[in-house]
């Protein structure tokens, strides 16, 4: 059997984020059994229609990334109950089509949502809100189980890196169950 490439879409692009670490977690349980990787698209520039085609190199690279992948895993911060900008701007970006003859490369990939926050919501309301939009672009979203973290700093190390504790086995249950979905819907 061919192994699952997941890609990682973090919606903070700060280098040492919470939602970073928590997907690097991710790649940790996952292990070898999963080609796993982290979307770098801090270079794409704001959608606009002006640019769209042909679209920058950056924009067909992440395109590209995307449409190679078995399955699409979010992690998202919450700014103001809402998922960040950036994240959004990737979104509008992977929904339109490549060309007139080639359709956007999000619609029936596999998602799951996860994210981390240092206040109490553990992201709930952001992902709602980014599973509401990726619903809309008709991807194939695994609705449970989500994870939710709160209270990131009680979940740090010394050196403020993040390890998960009260976490940790809900990370490995959504893996586990992300990877099932991804397969299942492979075979579609």
């Amino acid at each position: 059997m061919k192994k699952l490439k997941i890609i990682a879409i973090i919606g903070s692009l700060r280098k040492d984020s919470y939602n970073r670490q928590l997907a690097l977690l991710a790649k940790d349980v996952l292990g070898e059994n999963v080609d796993f990787e982290l979307l770098n698209y801090e270079d794409i520039p704001f959608m606009n229609q002006d640019i769209e085609f042909p679209a920058p190199d950056s924009v067909r690279r992440v395109r590209d990334a995307v449409k190679a992948a078995d399955g699409i895993w979010f992690f998202t911060p919450e700014y103001n109950h809402y998922f960040p900008g950036v994240l959004k701007n990737l979104l509008d970006w992977l929904s339109r089509p490549i060309s007139k003859s080639e359709p956007q490369v999000l619609a029936g990939k596999p998602a799951a949502v996860s994210g981390i926050t240092p206040g109490m919501s553990g992201t709930a309301i952001a992902q709602d809100h980014l599973i509401s939009l990726i619903s809309f672009l008709n991807m194939n979203v695994m609705n449970a189980p989500r994870l939710t973290v709160p209270n990131a700093m009680q979940q740090l190390d010394e050196e403020g890196r993040l390890v998960l504790k009260e976490s940790a086995p809900y990370l490995k249950d959504q893996a586990e169950s992300f990877v099932a979905f991804v397969q299942k819907h492979q075979h579609v």
